[in-house]
């Protein structure tokens, strides 16, 4: 069998001894053996049959689609256990800036004398601290303008999740959902076949089937989100094919009338009818969705760059979701566990996260438009202090093992308008023990991770101003209703535009 050479981009899957050969497609994803392709799984009608009395309702009334004034949504899902605080984002005692021991700054991968100790390591340009040699930060810098950034704010969400496993129920996409947001032709888009997206799993009690993601990971799986066939290219365009449609649904409407079947099920059918009438008078053209036709985009993206698993799919996702086309959307990058006795592997893999993150903040800017950004990833990594003076380790320290004490989630919120504002909670929810381990005791979030996904939520409702309806969005909740559990992991404030 021939070896496979590796390109610009793509590295060699991992092998450990200390890790068990890989069997799940969720192993083989972490350690880098594949790339999250899969296959469409729709709802079947009988799953329509089964939702809640609310969306069999919202079925009759045919609701096709519309992102409702809600801000986009992204999830950026990292396989594996991937570093986020600590070495890229900054965590505290308390604030971000409060020290850890100088033993807690090894754990996290940070060599005596580049600590944030020294405010030299220190980078808030995104208004979240980022440590200045972080790679992450490094790739956002790579492919967004610094008048972006200055637009940028987020918050570090200090909690423990489980390493090496997609049964973390990290991904709040439903919930989102709930709170409003959906697009024009999808609810949610997701580079995998799975009930997420992505890697991670969803809270089963934010799980909605009807709502489930369409796989999008090329821009032939968005194109084909819109193939019309050959009606609009033989009428000369979109609104004649319309019209014919139109007057189909018409006719097929007062067949539909004598069918001896329930309201419901007629009501199903003829939604179906009036659906494909709409996604041919808005969609007619694919290239509306297609991201290589997309000018704005390819300026921050190139063509040549989407032959990279992880630029092709961030540039479908993005166009779908800051199109309007889909409410938000998972994009699942595979191989970030990285603990091979390096820290070189480590820096590149999180330099190509960062880019993605970068390019889907500037082509926010681009278009104008808000953005939220939610950042996992299955447990994380730890460091004994060895150091790598390769070039890309560059004196720092190799990751040796996962760590599911040392994992956190981030936020980062885009607005046009100006840098978002946060409440006295600040950049930072929960905290970290000295000794570089999450504080398990400080929040309601810091080892439930059903509960993190709900704080994502709560804080995209504070963006709206609708913290009020967290109860209602949720109903059920880990977390329940009361203010002096929700303030305190509240770190978002309204942005303005939704102001009175």
């Amino acid at each position: 069998m021939a070896k496979r050479a590796y390109g610009e981009g793509q590295m060699a899957p991992f092998r450990y001894p200390d890790h068990p050969r890989p069997v799940t497609r969720r192993q083989f994803l972490a350690q880098g053996f594949i790339t999250g392709a899969a296959w469409i799984a729709a709802p079947s009608l009988l799953g329509l049959f089964q939702s809640s009395e609310a969306r069999a309702q919202a079925i009759i009334e045919c609701g096709l689609g519309g992102a409702g004034g809600k801000l986009p949504f992204l999830v950026f899902d990292l396989g594996g256990g991937a570093s986020i605080a600590g070495s890229n984002v900054l965590v505290g005692t308390n604030t971000q800036l409060d020290p850890l021991s100088a033993q807690g700054y090894t754990k996290v991968g940070l060599p005596a004398g580049r600590t944030p100790v020294d405010p030299a390591f220190v980078d808030a340009s995104l208004g979240l601290a980022f440590h200045s040699e972080s790679a992450l930060l490094r790739g956002i810098r790579l492919r967004a303008a610094q008048t972006t950034l200055d637009r940028v704010n987020g918050c570090v969400f200090c909690a423990r999740s489980d390493n090496d496993t997609g049964n973390n129920p990290h991904n709040p996409v439903y919930g989102i959902h709930a709170a409003g947001a959906d697009g024009a032709l999808l609810a949610l888009a997701g580079t995998d076949s799975t009930d997420s997206g992505g890697n991670s799993t969803v809270p089963m009690s934010m799980f909605d089937p009807t709502a489930r993601p369409t796989k999008v990971a090329s821009p032939g799986e968005a194109v084909g989100l819109v193939d019309t066939g050959q009606l609009v290219t033989l009428l000369e365009g979109s609104a004649d094919a319309a019209a014919v449609m139109a007057a189909s649904e018409a006719i097929s409407g007062s067949k539909v009338a004598k069918l001896p079947e329930t309201d419901l099920v007629k009501a199903l059918i003829n939604c179906s009818y009036q659906e494909t009438t709409e996604l041919v008078g808005q969609f007619g053209d694919p290239n509306q969705v297609d991201p290589l036709q997309d000018p704005q985009l390819t300026a921050i993206i190139s063509p040549a760059e989407f032959n990279q698993s992880e630029f092709r799919k961030t540039a479908s996702i993005m166009k779908l979701v800051l199109g309007g086309f889909a409410g938000a959307g998972t994009i699942e990058f595979g191989g970030y566990d990285y603990h091979d006795g390096t820290r070189a592997t480590g820096e590149r893999k999180d330099e190509i996260a960062g880019q993605a993150i970068g390019a889907a903040l500037e082509y926010a800017a681009a278009k104008g438009l808000p953005l939220v950004i939610y950042l996992v990833s299955d447990g994380s990594v730890a460091s004994d202090g060895v150091v790598d003076n390769s070039v890309d380790g560059a004196g720092k320290l190799v990751w040796r093992g996962d760590s599911s004490d040392t994992s956190s989630t981030v936020m980062l919120v885009f607005d046009p308008d100006g840098r978002p504002g946060l409440t006295a909670t600040g950049n930072q929810v929960g905290r970290y023990r000295a000794s570089g381990s999450v504080e398990t005791a400080a929040s309601p979030i810091a080892d439930n991770v059903t509960a993190l996904a709900e704080a994502a939520v709560l804080n995209y409702l504070a963006l709206h101003g609708e913290v009020g309806a967290f109860g209602t969005v949720l109903p059920g909740s880990t977390l329940g209703t009361s203010a002096s559990v929700l303030d305190p992991l509240t770190a978002f404030v309204m942005l303005p535009r939704f102001g009175a």
